[in-house]
């Protein structure tokens, strides 16, 4: 017996449990029950009876003591317009089963009805992150494959002697008829009564989601390419339904998207409303008493919505954009300091209230006008790689003034490689896997911090060495070899990628916004940014020739040691995005340029830097003058 077939038996044990506590619960969890039933019983029922004949009496009787279950579901949700179209259906579908009806007419009105739930409800039934199967199949590993066996066919070493036994996921015929959130909703409700627990308090929603994409893997030919279906479609429908409104190849490919599902491609209007919404369940998770999960939706909702339009909108208001990116912060870390709910409500109204500003703001007649895409598209690159080709230009002046022409390759050889990593990267991200916000932001922080430390061990470095007579002391100790070289690279490399990756999201989702009609100035407005770049590279190299090797090293020195405290600044700030630290709001100027930020955390790391860097050049200027002291005697 599978173990789906007797899902809900085992839901009547705790029925009026579930019914004493109806009034207090949200009004979608009722719902989401329900659709939980409606999704197994039209999976279960088409191999329980065939041609009017009941096949299995002990399932059938289950089954319409499952209905007695659902009525009573749906009964105590909240009164609107279609909660009697509901009562009505659920009867008319204990009809059709009580007459020993086909399983398709059974499963196509339990499909129905569960459209019509969750649109009365509000049950969203699709994700709010594209779910990656390469996530999920280690949390399978951990979690269900000591029941269900390594490649889900049931036969784990914990399953021996359960009854009912774990399910074969390797069923394709009954695998069709559940929808990618009949197999989330059940990891996260879990069947009460047997061995299959709930695992909502262990995964969190991105998790179930994509472990149940792993599950639809099972089934399907992960190959197979074609037209793309929507996410929401892919979350709601089933292979079934597929293949009987658009027939077998269609429903192969359809198993194929739903088990690897594409990414989306969202625009400004999408991803504001991907922030609200996410929010709103961040909310919701705080209320119960979860915490964690609170807070990882919370920052969910900026790094996959919000911030992928940040670009645009500081083009359009600055002033907006950080008071909205403020009003989020706000919110997040209410949910960190353990805040009342109301206060972390009232927190989360306002930042709504922000959002929508910036939505409206960014939705406006004149939003992406033909000089506001060019101005943004300009902007965008010029501000992400200001910072790197200040570090290039600076690392390529000083090797070529020191004839260290081995050295200069493989500098170019770390950038080279480090736009082949961030377009890789670009190419993972967007086609084979779905590199998290979180993750994207992380990235970017810790290589902004060891970017920090090394430019100013660069910077020192080249201060130790101004004189001429250094300079060529260290040439004859130790010319710049494989070591040296490979330092230089390292520099080169960490310095463009960090800044490559984020600039294509940017510019991905400037493209969208632009429209068809607005290419051709994001195209204009990168091409200019690039030449203003290239630019300013071309001018440190050729006035660094002109200098005194003494005054150039200086200058470089200063250079650098204004970076690694720009650097430290704006590693902090991404290290706060991924949500890895929490925020601490000053009175403070700031000033995005130079990774000013008014927050102590980060202040307190560019004031690390500062003080590094007077404690190294005081070292050194220490040292300078016991040389002198030595020379003179």
């Amino acid at each position: 017996m599978h173990l789906q077939r007797r899902i809900f038996t085992w839901l009547l044990v705790p029925l009026m449990a579930f019914f004493s506590l109806s009034a207090l619960a949200e009004p979608t969890d009722g719902a989401a029950q329900a659709l939980h039933m409606l999704g197994y019983l039209g999976a279960d029922y088409p191999a329980t009876v065939a041609s009017g004949k009941v096949i299995d009496a002990g399932e059938y009787q289950e089954q319409l003591e499952f209905l007695g279950v659902l009525q009573g579901l749906i009964v105590a949700l909240p009164a609107n317009e279609n909660r009697d179209r509901l009562e009505t259906g659920v009867a008319s579908l204990r009809k059709h089963i009580e007459q020993r009806d086909e399983g398709s007419v059974v499963t196509l009105q339990a499909r129905q009805l569960a459209a019509l739930l969750a649109s009365s409800y509000e049950v969203s039934q699709a994700p709010s992150i594209t779910p990656d199967p390469t996530r999920g199949e280690p949390l399978f590993a951990q979690n269900c494959s000591v029941c269900h066996g390594a490649t889900g066919a049931g036969d784990g070493p914990a399953g021996i002697g359960l009854e009912p036994p774990p399910a074969n996921l390797r069923n394709a015929a009954r695998m069709d008829h559940l929808s990618l959130y009949d197999i989330y909703n059940t990891i996260g409700l879990g069947i009460d009564g047997t061995d299959m627990a709930a695992f909502a308090d262990q995964l969190d929603d991105r998790q179930r989601w994509d472990l149940a994409s792993y599950i639809a893997s099972f089934t399907a030919d992960s190959s197979l390419k074609g037209k793309s279906f929507g996410i929401a479609s892919l979350a709601e429908q089933t292979p079934a339904e597929v293949e009987s409104a658009q027939g077998k190849e269609a429903a192969a490919l359809f198993r194929a998207q739903r088990a690897v599902p594409p990414v989306e491609r969202r625009g400004a209007a999408q991803l504001i409303s991907h922030t609200e919404q996410t929010l709103e369940k961040s909310l919701k998770a705080y209320r119960e008493g979860d915490k964690e999960q609170a807070y990882d939706l919370s920052v969910g909702a900026y790094l996959e919505g919000f911030e992928l339009v940040e670009s645009a909108l500081d083009n359009i208001d600055s002033v907006q954009r950080k008071t909205t990116e403020k009003s989020l912060m706000a919110y997040r870390q209410a949910l960190q300091d353990s805040l009342s709910v109301g206060e972390a409500a009232q927190r989360l109204e306002h930042a709504k209230v922000e959002l929508n500003k910036s939505a409206a703001l960014l939705d406006s007649g004149d939003g992406m006008s033909a000089s506001l895409t060019f101005i943004s598209s300009l902007l965008i690159l010029l501000r992400e790689g200001l910072e790197a080709i200040l570090v290039l230009a600076a690392i390529l002046a000083f090797l070529r003034n020191t004839g260290q022409e081995k050295a200069v390759r493989s500098v170019h050889v770390g950038w080279g490689l480090a736009l082949l990593a961030g377009f890789g990267t670009w190419a993972l991200a967007a086609y084979l896997i779905d590199v998290s916000g979180a993750q994207r932001e992380l990235l970017e922080g810790a290589t902004a911090l060891f970017a920090s430390v090394m430019v100013l061990w660069l910077g020192v470095w080249m201060h130790d060495r101004r004189h001429a007579a250094a300079w060529q002391s260290y040439i004859k100790s130790s010319m710049v070899g494989g070591g040296g070289r490979f330092g230089f690279a390292l520099l080169a490399f960490f310095s463009v990628y960090r800044e490559l990756f984020e600039v294509i999201l940017f510019y991905e989702t400037l493209w969208l916004q632009a429209g068809p009609a607005g290419h051709n100035m994001v195209i204009a407005g990168a091409g200019v940014a690039l030449v203003l770049l290239l630019g300013v590279a071309w001018v440190i190299l050729r006035g660094s020739r002109k200098l005194p090797l003494a005054t150039f090293f200086t200058v470089n020195a200063i250079l650098l040691c204004v970076l690694s405290v720009v650097f430290a600044g704006h590693g902090v700030a991404a290290l706060q995005e991924a949500g890895v630290i929490g925020t601490r709001p000053v009175n403070f100027f700031e000033f995005d340029w130079l990774g000013i930020h008014p927050d102590a955390y980060s202040l307190s790391a560019q004031a690390a830097a500062l003080i590094a860097i007077a404690l190294l050049y005081g070292r050194s200027w220490l040292n300078e003058r016991q040389r002198a002291t030595v020379s003179a005697e």
